[in-house]
């Protein structure tokens, strides 16, 4: 990951360090059939919640993206300074991320029409024992207007319009605040809590974002405000003004939608949800568990030589980690077992998690081992992967119908899967080559598609096991998928 700080994220107009910006516009875009979309991870933008991918700009590219018939690829920056640099060297098409729209940004990127409005405001604690007082003496004890910053020192993301409205009201003041610049790998969230925590004494954040924060932690005071309302949108390349259209006719429209006000609320006003998300262990922001079970996870994908995200990613899809699940046709537990099979297996508890794990990755490594002539691993692991959900002898079918096409039987991705589509009607699955009859092929086709979908986004968020490449990993899960912090900076 380059670290790169950029001039214009702090309203100076030297421009020399960005590279010039590469020629992709929404032509190219749907002709790739992929939106490259740059956030970054926060308790706003995008994170991981009990296995899950969330976030306001992640759920509002997941809509934009499927109203153009697009796969979404999300690209995550370790660094807010990187974000311009990395949308002109083609690393993305959109920053999707709550940027303030402002003049100085704009000789850089084009901006999006404002996907809503905020304000930033002073994050302060209040004094230990504020309980205890009266509500002036803790007036007294607070900062209650911007002058009262003169001669203090505010800890900020460097680079963020954070900073520039510091500089700009000390001129305004016509006295000093001393800015203590932090680095821009911390999220808005984190810098809050290094003011819990006492690491700080001040801080800005946006006025939403402080707010919701404000509700998990009654030690902060967040009413000082230090801005004027500021729109806050999305950015894309100056020279892809077709990709601007597309979104802005979108979020005319979308933004009149329920859809929008619940998603909103979801993350900027539902005290409660904000609440239940900060006090798990399945939080990504703070911890890299994505399940109560990760620890056997890890155990058993060791046995099978897959990274464990991927089959972290596998049992979501089969129970969400619920090991009480139970499906219409009666498989149960966490990798959703079929008695027979269970039996098979030698599984006395079906909905026991480790006897559950220990028997689904029992029946995973045998399927994986049918498949020993595969040399692509990925390849092999989706193919493991269809015939766990729908039977290996309906993948063996897949692949000898392939063969007769002449496509490659060995590979999944647009060979194998495509027959697979075809197995669920009668001229494919009567075919004499086919054995075992009809499948609903849809089904073993989006379930690999979305378990590595969700890896993808593992790979993105969660640590990797001592000794992974997660370079590797991330390569795996972005070609695997086939992809198709809301805070001003």
């Amino acid at each position: 990951m380059l670290f790169f700080v950029l001039g214009l994220l702090s309203g100076c107009s030297d421009k020399s360090g960005l590279p010039d910006p590469i020629s992709r516009d929404m032509e190219q875009i749907v002709a790739d059939g992929t939106l490259r979309a740059l956030t970054t991870f926060s308790g706003t933008s995008y994170f991981i919640y009990r296995g899950q991918p969330m976030g306001f700009e992640y759920e509002l590219l997941q809509r934009f993206a499927g109203h153009q018939g697009l796969n979404l690829e999300i690209v995550v920056t370790q660094h807010i300074d990187s974000l311009f640099h990395m949308l002109n060297r083609g690393d993305a098409d959109v920053v999707a991320h709550g940027l303030a729209i402002t003049l100085g940004r704009k000789e850089f990127v084009a901006f999006s029409d404002y996907f809503y409005l905020s304000h930033q405001v002073l994050v302060q604690r209040k004094p230990e024992n504020w309980r205890d007082l009266k509500l002036h003496q803790i007036r007294d004890s607070l900062v209650t207007s911007p002058i009262d910053l003169i001669g203090q020192t505010v800890s900020v993301r460097k680079n963020s319009s954070y900073v520039y409205r510091l500089q700009n009201l000390s001129r305004e003041m016509g006295g000093i605040i001393h800015i203590d610049t932090l680095s821009g790998s911390l999220a808005t969230d984190e810098i809050i809590r290094m003011v819990v925590d006492g690491e700080i004494r001040y801080t800005v954040a946006d006025n939403n974002i402080a707010h919701i924060n404000a509700a998990y932690y009654p030690d902060l005071d967040v009413e000082v405000p230090i801005s004027f309302s500021q729109r806050m949108g999305w950015a894309v390349r100056p020279n892809s003004p077709k990709l601007l259209r597309a979104i802005n006719s979108w979020l005319k429209d979308f933004k009149k939608t329920i859809d929008y006000h619940v998603i909103y609320d979801r993350y900027f006003e539902n005290k409660r949800r904000f609440i239940k998300r900060n006090e798990s262990e399945f939080y990504s922001l703070y911890n890299d568990n994505i399940s109560p079970y990760d620890s056997l996870i890890k155990v058993h994908a060791d046995t099978l030589g897959w990274d464990w995200r991927l089959l972290a990613s596998l049992i979501y899809q089969e129970s969400q980690f619920n090991p009480s699940a139970t499906s219409w046709a009666g498989a149960r537990g966490l990798m959703q077992i079929m008695p027979a099979t269970a039996k098979e297996l030698g599984i006395r508890a079906i909905t026991d998690p480790f006897q559950n794990l220990e028997g689904g990755t029992t029946y995973l490594k045998q399927l994986w081992q049918r498949f020993d002539n595969v040399e692509d691993i990925t390849q092999r692991i989706k193919l493991t992967m269809a015939a766990y959900n729908c039977g290996y002898h309906h993948v063996l079918d897949a692949q000898t119908l392939a063969d007769k096409r002449e496509l490659d039987p060995e590979q999944w991705d647009d060979h194998v899967e495509t027959v697979m589509l075809d197995l669920s009607y009668p001229k494919h699955y009567n075919d004499p080559v086919v054995q075992y009859g009809y499948v609903r092929g849809s089904e073993p086709v989006a379930y690999v598609k979305e378990i590595f979908d969700r890896y993808w986004h593992y790979v993105q968020l969660i640590t990797p096991a001592e000794g992974l490449e997660d370079e590797k990993a991330k390569e795996s899960g972005k070609e695997g998928g086939r992809q198709n912090d809301s805070e001003t900076q």
